[in-house]
């Protein structure tokens, strides 16, 4: 009987043992779905290198313990909702998101799957119910975007002294869309700040591709000085045509994101979009981790960037102050 006591007991730590060896490797082994649905960013773009870096610094490898789902809509906004029912099929624990069109999507896909998202004002855009606890099932960063552009308007001033007509390149909703309020509240802010300033503002409306070199024959019409980009899907997608565009035409530009500068733009001021991708994924790894999306702050941004194109002021012809090449974040040379 001791024998059998012995063996019995030898043969139930075994098993348990065995139990707790399987669990650990299947807490180990076990692999999050992660989506990402972007407006107009291809998989290779700065933004979802941050994301994807972000998510890496916090364990999360992808192929081992990871499985990250991208999708764009290349800038056009009607193929979000097929691809955000995409997505959602695919069950994942979490879709990222930088647009309110986006954020959307998904919710028509969703009511239940946690959104991370950084978005303009997503309070004003009616997305959550506060910063502090938004309620839903959307949290990230705001992006706070739109008083940006009195910055850069101020920025173009500093640039040139004397500049009083500058042309504002855009593309504003034909139809009611999450962005409306967003664009009206870019042309207020911009109109209050140039009254300030006493610059007189062209608004030239580009719609597609095709519209870019009508648009600048206007911008020239008009007599701009300086051209001021507002941020849009089909501008990002197309940010290097755009650059050259605006050095064909002698125009110094400023842009929203570093992309453009990089792209051969003059000068751009703006919120760190790598810095903030990076920093939703601590979001996702709190969500992966048991959280409530509505029950995590959203963030206000708090890393902005200044980049300054040199080759393209030697394109120009321009000097850029010494004020400016201080203060810039980045010279590219």
């Amino acid at each position: 009987m001791i024998r059998i006591g012995l063996l019995l007991a030898l043969t139930m730590n075994l098993v348990a043992g065995a139990i707790e060896a399987w669990a650990q490797s299947e807490h180990v082994t076990k692999v999050w779905t992660v989506g990402i649905l972007m407006v107009a960013a291809q998989r290779d773009d700065p933004i979802v290198a941050g994301l994807r870096q972000g998510l890496r610094e916090l364990g999360y490898v992808e192929g081992h313990n990871l499985q990250v789902e991208f999708r764009s809509g290349l800038g056009q906004l009607d193929r979000l909702i097929l691809l955000a029912e995409e997505l959602v099929q695919l069950k994942p624990e979490a879709i990222l998101v930088m647009a309110p069109e986006a954020a959307r999507a998904v919710q028509r896909a969703s009511a239940t799957v946690p959104i991370v998202a950084a978005t303009f004002d997503p309070v004003m855009m009616g997305m959550a119910r506060t910063l502090a606890r938004p309620g839903g099932q959307i949290t990230g960063l705001s992006s706070a975007s739109a008083e940006l552009y009195a910055k850069r308007l101020q920025l173009l001033r500093e640039m040139m002294p004397r500049v009083s007509r500058v042309a504002v390149l855009w593309n504003p909703a034909t139809r009611p869309t999450y962005s409306s309020l967003f664009q009206t509240t870019v042309a207020e802010d911009l109109k209050a700040a140039a009254a300030s300033m006493s610059i007189a503002l062209n608004f030239v409306v580009a719609r597609a591709p095709e519209e870019f070199q009508a648009a600048f024959a206007a911008i020239n019409q008009g007599q701009a000085q300086a051209l001021l980009i507002v941020e849009h899907p089909l501008f990002y997608v197309h940010r290097a045509a755009l650059a050259k565009h605006a050095v064909k035409a002698r125009l110094p530009a400023i842009y929203a994101t570093k992309a453009f500068a990089d792209a051969g733009g003059l000068m751009s001021y703006g919120v760190d979009y790598a810095d903030q991708t990076r920093r939703m994924a601590g979001y996702v790894d709190r969500i992966l981790k048991g959280a409530k999306p509505g029950d995590l702050p959203i963030e206000q941004p708090t890393t902005f960037e200044l980049v300054v194109n040199l080759k393209t002021a030697n394109a120009l012809g321009i000097t850029i102050p010494e004020s400016i090449l201080l203060r810039a974040d980045e010279v590219i040379r």
